[in-house]
C-alpha cells in the first residue's frame, strides 16, 4: 500500500467522534434556501460529493455539471481518473469518512456510485449529518440496511433519490396509469425478466491471490465485507457476480424492470417466496436464477383492485413463457428485460422501465395522466440528466414544502427489500420450501430452530478417463435460522458498522 493511502485512511473511531461533535455544530443548507432566488445563480448551486466515481458515478456526475462538484472519493485511483480529470478542482480521497471529517461543512449532498455492499453505510453516516443522497440502485445489499435508509431519511429530512433512472421517464408513470385505470382488470400474476448478466457470475472461488495495483486500496473496497485476497476476478466491475460485494444480476436489474411492478401494484413486503438457479456456489451469484414472490391482497387503486399477486422474475437467459396472444417472431425484450401484466381482461406488456407498452389484445387505450412527467418539467431526458437533476431540485426545496423525487428512498426502501427478498430466497434454496416472509419484524417464520443448510464452495469438475466427474466440495452445515438472519443483517466487519436503527 502506497504512503497516500495510509495517510487518507482514517479510524472508525475517530470519524464516529469526529462527525458526532461535526453534526452538532452545523447544519447545512443550500444558499437556495437561504436567498430565496428563483434561479440558480453561481452562489446557488450545490455543493455535491462523489464517492465511487469510476463508472456509473462518473456518468452521474457528468449529469450535474450545472452544480459545484466539490470533492471526489474512491477506493481505485486509476479507475477514478476519468472523473479526476473532469473536476480537477474537486479535493480528492481515498476515504470517505476522512472526506466527510474534513469537508462535512462544506458538502450539501453526495453521489454514492461504489459496491453494493457499501452503499449503506456511507448513505446513513451521510445522512445522520443532515446530507442528501442520491445512491445508485440497488440501494442495498441486505433487507435490514433498506429499512435503515428509509427510516433516516424521514427522520434526518433529507432529499433522496435512488439510480434508477427509468423513474424519471415516462414508461413507469404511463404503465401505473394503464393498470390504474382498469385497462386489463385485476392483475394475479407479473413475469419479468432480463438478458443480464453481462458480467462473470457462477465462479468458483479463486484460490490465489494477486498483488494489489498501487492505484488500489483493497481494505478500502472491501470496507463492512470479510477480508479476502485481492483477485482480478473481483475488480474493477465484476464485483457485481460475488455476494460479498454485489447482488447478481437479479440486485442489479430488478431495481429497474421490477419498478413499474411495485408502483403499479403498490407492493409492500412478500409473504411468501421461493427460488431456484443453475449451480449456487456460496461466493458467487448462479449463471440464471427464477424466484416467485406473493404478496398478499391490498385493496384498490384506481379502478383495479388488488388481490394476492405472485410476481415472476427470471434472468440469465431465462425468460417467461410467450402468452398464446403473444405476436410470432417479435422480441419481448426492451433495453434489458421485460414484464408481463396478467389481467382479468387483458394483457400488458411493457420492457424495461415500463417503456412502449402495449395490451396484447391490440387495443388502443387512452387514459388520464395523473402521474408527474419529470422529462417534461425538466426538459430532460431520463437519460439525459433528469433523474439526478430532480435530485438536485428537491434537495433545494424546504423539507416542509419539498416535492418528492420519483425514486426516494420512501418508496425506493421498501421495494428494494422485494428485490434483496428475491436474492435471499436465491441463496436459501436448498431448503426446499416455499418460505414464508414476516416483513414488519424482518424474518422468515417457518425455518425450524434445527434446520441446517449448506452450499457448494467449488464445483471439482475434471474429466477423467473421458468421463465428467464432479467433486463438490461444500460448506459445513449451518444453522438455517442463523444463516438467514446473517443475510438479513449482515455482521459487519470489526472497525465498520451503522448507525441505530430509528424507532
Amino acid at each position: 500500500m502506497s504512503e497516500i493511502k495510509k495517510e487518507n485512511t482514517l479510524s472508525r473511531r475517530d470519524f464516529v467522534g469526529k462527525t458526532l461533535a461535526a453534526t452538532a455544530a452545523f447544519t447545512i443548507v443550500p444558499s437556495f434556501a437561504v436567498s430565496g432566488l428563483g434561479h440558480i445563480a453561481p452562489s446557488d448551486k450545490l455543493n455535491i460529493a462523489g464517492i465511487g466515481v469510476g463508472g456509473m458515478g462518473l456518468a452521474n456526475l457528468k449529469n450535474l455539471t450545472s452544480q459545484n462538484i466539490v470533492s471526489l472519493c474512491d477506493v481505485d485511483w486509476k479507475y477514478a481518473k476519468g472523473a479526476f480529470d473532469l473536476f480537477p478542482k474537486a479535493k480528492k480521497y481515498w476515504d470517505w469518512r476522512k472526506m466527510f471529517d474534513e469537508m462535512g461543512s462544506e458538502i450539501d449532498g453526495i453521489v454514492v456510485a461504489t459496491a453494493d455492499h457499501t452503499h449503506a453505510i456511507i448513505s446513513a453516516h451521510a445522512m445522520t449529518m443532515g446530507k442528501h443522497v442520491f445512491l445508485q440502485k440497488p440501494l442495498t445489499h441486505s433487507v435490514y440496511e433498506s429499512r435503515l435508509l428509509t427510516k433516516l431519511a424521514v427522520k434526518h429530512k433529507v432529499a433522496t433519490q435512488m439510480g434508477n433512472q427509468g423513474a424519471s421517464g415516462a414508461g413507469v408513470a404511463e404503465t401505473c396509469e394503464i393498470l390504474w385505470s382498469g385497462a386489463i382488470g385485476d392483475v394475479t400474476k407479473v413475469e419479468s425478466f432480463t438478458d443480464r448478466p453481462i458480467w462473470p457470475q457462477g465462479l468458483n472461488t479463486p484460490e490465489r491471490g494477486d498483488w494489489v495495483p498501487d492505484t488500489l486500496n483493497w481494505d478500502l473496497f472491501t470496507g463492512p465485507a470479510k477480508m479476502k485476497p485481492f483477485n482480478e476476478v473481483y475488480h474493477p466491475w465484476n464485483w457485481r457476480g460475488w455476494w460479498d460485494y454485489g447482488t447478481g444480476a437479479l440486485g442489479d436489474m430488478a431495481c429497474h424492470i421490477l419498478h413499474p411492478v411495485f408502483e403499479g401494484l403498490k407492493l409492500g413486503y412478500p409473504t411468501k417466496v421461493q427460488a431456484s438457479s443453475s449451480l449456487l456456489l456460496n461466493e458467487s451469484a448462479p449463471v440464471s436464477q427464477a424466484a416467485k414472490l406473493t404478496f398478499p391482497a391490498r385493496g384498490k387503486q384506481g379502478k383495479m383492485k388488488l388481490p394476492e399477486v405472485d410476481v415472476y422474475w427470471y434472468d440469465g437467459g431465462i425468460k417467461p413463457e410467450l402468452p398464446d396472444n403473444w405476436p410470432a417472431g417479435k422480441d419481448p425484450n426492451k433495453n434489458g428485460g421485460g414484464t408481463y401484466f396478467y389481467g382479468t381482461k387483458d394483457i400488458l406488456h411493457v420492457g424495461c422501465y415500463g417503456l412502449e407498452p402495449e395490451l396484447l389484445s391490440g387495443r388502443k387505450i387512452s387514459v388520464p395522466k395523473t402521474e408527474r412527467r419529470v422529462e417534461e418539467e425538466l426538459k430532460l431526458s431520463w437519460n439525459e440528466g433528469a433523474h439526478e437533476m430532480d435530485w438536485v431540485r428537491a434537495c433545494k426545496e424546504s423539507a416542509e414544502n419539498r416535492k418528492p423525487c420519483t425514486s426516494d428512498f420512501a418508496e425506493a426502501g421498501p421495494f428494494n427489500e422485494m428485490v434483496v427478498m428475491g436474492v435471499l430466497a436465491v441463496r436459501l434454496q436448498a431448503l426446499n420450501k416455499i418460505l414464508e416472509w414476516d416483513g414488519v419484524n424482518m424474518k422468515f417464520t417457518n425455518i425450524d430452530a434445527n434446520e441446517k443448510i449448506s452450499t457448494v464452495i467449488k464445483d471439482g469438475f475434471k474429466i477423467h478417463d473421458g468421463h465428467p466427474t464432479f467433486d463438490k466440495t461444500w460448506t459445513e452445515p449451518m444453522n438455517a435460522i442463523e444463516y438467514s438472519q446473517e443475510l438479513i443483517k449482515h455482521t459487519y466487519r470489526e472497525g465498520w458498522s451503522l448507525p441505530d436503527m430509528p424507532v
